[in-house]
């Protein structure tokens, strides 16, 4: 079936616990410091460590980010862009540097960088405040947040399918695509299966028919190197909690001829030039689309991630997952009773099914014992339609996961495939 990779049961199989069968040995994160001691959440009330295996969903917060939110919302806290007063001027600077900073980090500049609630608010920016509505050609292993906003603004929607091994098959989009299409809306890494786009082909094929690239960026800023200018897109979209920072923002990355075209689509203090009853002109990007107080103290925290995560280093983290990944699918192809999902080479994610045990009956007796992972349709369900199941297990890794994560969740298989039976 296309899009996962199956694991049927083999005559003569070996059937005994994995635990006692040899597994692959994970490959260290060679010449990285320890940061696990950086991330407090990674321990249970009991001071046991915790195998967190669900950084897809959301990233635990290392120390440095945790201290800088602490200081903008305590010692250096005030309100920014009006305040005439020293240290609103102060934060102000700050805001705008953290602007700087998150637009840096994916190779943009500060006046192409919206800031938002989330990748989310991000995506209906653009499919609102577009002025070229028409045909958008998604993806079957979309998030619903690349899904919904373009029904929800009148969008004529195109779905493009997977190849065999769960990727954006680009050879069939390139047949898709026509003229009528003013904008693509790809996953840059797909959140259930991990599959990584070419996203630089995906760019060149939405041009050739003068459409538009938006890419959904929240999986791929926090495992892959990301340069939009290199790539060649028009939108980007991602999330700081994914980034190791805060919930509760996000941004928007466009271009900038592109940002100056769209009006803006929610109204307020801070996007208006002047206003009068008769009529209002409008603050020029990325201002324009930032109605009301921002979330100034998140904003603090998403750059001090991005100084965390560069520091570590993006091809650092992409390499130590993948042997993470290599090691967990390893081990779990030599189980009957396993169905992978996805490409070998994922990108920091893993989702699995177990033959007679609900994904949410195996995340339950995991948490019993301190692992974490995800269990449903992970906001992707036309994905889970696709691949003919009703939900999956998934398990994600960070940059402070190893193969004691790894481990554990084995052992926990092992544990629920005796309770089953």
């Amino acid at each position: 079936m296309s899009g996962r990779v199956s694991q049927s049961p083999r005559e003569g199989g070996d059937l005994r616990p994995s635990a006692e069968r040899q597994r692959p040995e994970a490959p260290a994160f060679a010449g990285a410091r320890d940061v696990r001691k950086d991330f407090p959440g990674l321990v249970t009330a009991e001071g046991k460590p915790w195998h967190y295996l669900d950084t897809a969903a959301t990233a635990q917060k290392p120390r440095a980010v945790i201290d800088a939110v602490s200081r903008a919302i305590g010692t250096d806290y005030a309100t920014v862009h009006r305040g005439v007063y020293t240290r609103s001027a102060e934060m102000t600077l700050g805001y705008e540097a953290a602007r700087r900073r998150v637009a840096g980090f994916i190779g943009g500049r500060e006046e192409e960088l919206v800031l938002t609630r989330g990748a989310t608010e991000a995506i209906n920016l653009v499919a609102y405040s577009y002025p070229r509505k028409g045909r958008v050609l998604l993806s079957t292993l979309e998030h619903h947040s690349n899904i919904v906003p373009w029904q929800l603004a009148g969008w004529q929607v195109d779905v493009c399918p997977l190849t065999e091994d769960g990727r954006i098959d680009l050879d069939a989009a390139e047949r898709m695509l026509t003229k009528d299409h003013t904008m693509v809306a790809f996953a840059h890494v797909s959140n259930v299966l991990g599959s990584v786009l070419d996203a630089k082909r995906a760019a060149e094929l939405a041009h050739s028919v003068g459409a538009k690239l938006l890419l959904d960026g929240c999986q791929a800023v926090p495992r892959l190197p990301v340069d939009v200018s290199e790539i060649g897109c028009d939108f980007y979209a991602f999330s700081a909690h994914k980034l190791y920072g805060p919930t509760g923002i996000g941004a928007l990355w466009g271009r900038a001829e592109l940002l100056d075209a769209m009006p803006p689509w929610q109204g307020g203090g801070s996007m208006i030039e002047k206003v009068t009853f008769e009529n209002t002109t409008y603050a020029p990007p990325p201002q324009r689309f930032e109605a009301g107080t921002p979330a100034i103290v998140e904003a603090i925290g998403f750059a001090a991630a991005c100084d965390y995560v560069e520091r570590v280093g993006t091809e650092r983290i992409h390499a130590h997952e993948c042997a993470l990944v290599g090691h967990l699918r390893e081990a779990l192809h030599g189980m009957n009773d396993v169905t992978l999902f996805g490409p070998a080479d994922s990108a920091g994610i893993v989702s699995f099914a177990m033959r007679g045990v609900h994904p949410h009956d195996l995340g339950t007796i995991l948490d019993e014992e301190h692992v974490a992972i995800r269990a449903g349709h992970h906001c992707a369900q036309p994905l889970m339609a696709h691949l003919g199941v009703p939900a999956t297990a998934r398990a994600s890794f960070g940059l402070y996961s190893d193969e004691s994560d790894v481990e554990a969740l084995l052992r926990g298989i092992d544990r629920t495939r005796r309770i089953f039976g």
